[in-house]
């Protein structure tokens, strides 16, 4: 794979269980503000999907207002819900995950206090800031 691609790994690999992130949160993360298009492209092809230690958690990756990825490469959006399901996601009425509950900070779950910001602050505004 190329370094765009092992980069939205090494981000995603971080996501914890009963978390999830955006496409443009990674995106935001590897400093690529405007490529989360290109976040979903490197996860079609996850060389290690899966929860064990190791794997590529890209179903934990979801849309912006929480909707699953129509395209998930790895067995549709059912299957995506029932994996975040296994590991307590929280969905709304229309099938959407409870963000608010379940937005991963972007921070590595093992330095949840860290001297270095791994992401914006949680109030910062990106749509704003980018003019989106």
């Amino acid at each position: 794979m190329g370094d765009f691609a092992n980069r939205v790994f090494n981000v995603v690999r971080q996501v914890p269980r009963g978390k999830v992130t955006t496409y443009g949160q990674v995106a935001r993360l590897i400093g690529a503000p405007r490529a989360a298009r290109y976040v979903g492209y490197a996860l079609h092809a996850n060389p290690e999907p899966g929860t064990g230690p190791g794997c590529i958690p890209c179903h934990r990756v979801v849309f912006k207002d929480g909707r699953m990825a129509t395209g998930f490469a790895f067995g549709g959006p059912d299957e995506q819900r029932k994996m975040l399901a296994t590991e307590g996601i929280a969905f709304d009425e229309e099938g959407r995950v409870l963000l608010d509950q379940h937005l991963w900070s972007g921070r590595p779950e093992a330095e949840p206090d860290g001297d270095l910001p791994v992401g914006p602050p949680s109030d910062f505004d990106w749509d704003a800031e980018l003019g989106d």
